[in-house]
């Protein structure tokens, strides 16, 4: 169903604008554009390779940073290839949950890490529309709500979590809160959670700036970044098509609603999407090289289970 989603808002979109817009976002693309979107990429990489090993550490399955580079490029690879866009992540957790012994924080190390990224970008993007007078301001009241919803949300599993009780509700409660005491918000893990996805959504913003100025939008940088951050928060929509999708109908209506036109929003997205797809190609390397070693193992351990544990800090 997500995916159907996905292709329904492609396939309105292409409707109303056409494919001209789409084939601009291709032949707009040029060396320059691809090598600073490689090397920004690399680095919004490291930043969240490195909130994710924050967490972790915080979560008791520690790891090395070299490692979960390698797998966060790998995750971001395969999220820009397959429906919903989050079947990266759960490759990735299911993959460090098993080498540990324990799927269930594998998969929450990765979902906090999702959720805290979620919220600086929520969080950021909510500031520079309050700062900025953009055209795009009248989409900051949803922004804020939809902060204050998953910060009192959070505030309220840490204080009212239950202290006793067998149930399964009970147990989730407990353990949720303990995961954010100690994985999001202890002394030494928030900060740098904070700076590093400042660190993401910087470069990921950078990205479509250099998209946008590739497919010849000239528009100012206080009228282009609201943009591009407002894009990213519909792309982090699970129905899309590896991000194709709301990614696009968000940046023809922000767009369109600057004055900048349709046609240029959706020309910019999709040299941003073809720009994110040739930047994380290194994690195609990763999925070549796992399956290999797979093939070489023939019944001993596999190299997902293997690997995080020679990086493991027990």
């Amino acid at each position: 169903m997500r995916a159907i989603g996905g292709v329904a808002i492609l396939a309105v979109i292409g409707w109303r604008v056409g494919t001209g817009p789409f084939l601009d976002g291709l032949r707009g693309l040029d060396l320059r554009s691809i090598v600073l979107a490689v090397v920004i990429t690399c680095a919004t990489t490291s930043a969240c390779a490195y909130r994710w090993q924050v967490i972790a550490r915080g979560l008791g399955v520690g790891f090395r940073l070299s490692w979960a580079i390698a797998e966060y490029y790998r995750s971001q690879f395969l999220n820009t290839l397959l429906p919903g866009g989050i079947v990266g992540d759960v490759y990735r957790g299911v993959g460090h949950g098993r080498a540990v012994g324990s799927i269930s924080r594998g998969l929450r190390a990765v979902a906090w890490e999702r959720t805290a990224g979620q919220i600086v970008q929520l969080g950021l993007t909510g500031s520079v529309l309050a700062v900025l007078s953009s055209p795009a301001r009248s989409a900051l009241p949803v922004i804020l709500a939809c902060t204050a919803v998953v910060v009192l949300a959070m505030a309220g599993t840490v204080r009212f979590a239950p202290r006793t009780g067998m149930s399964r509700s009970a147990h989730a409660w407990r353990v949720a809160a303990s995961d954010m005491r100690h994985g999001l918000l202890a002394r030494g893990a928030w900060p740098a959670i904070t700076v590093a996805s400042l660190v993401g959504v910087v470069g990921h913003v950078s990205v479509f700036v250099i998209a946008a100025r590739a497919v010849g939008v000239a528009a100012p940088l206080r009228v282009l970044i609201p943009l591009a951050l407002l894009v990213l928060v519909a792309a982090s929509l699970p129905t899309n098509i590896g991000g194709w999708g709301p990614r696009e109908g968000a940046a023809a209506w922000s767009f369109a609603g600057a004055g900048l036109g349709a046609g240029h929003g959706v020309a910019s997205a999709t040299a941003f999407g073809v720009l994110m797809v040739i930047a994380t190609l290194p994690g195609a390397i990763v999925v070549a090289a796992t399956v290999r070693r797979r093939h070489a193992a023939s019944g001993s351990a596999s190299p997902i289970e293997r690997g995080p544990h020679r990086a493991l800090r027990h």
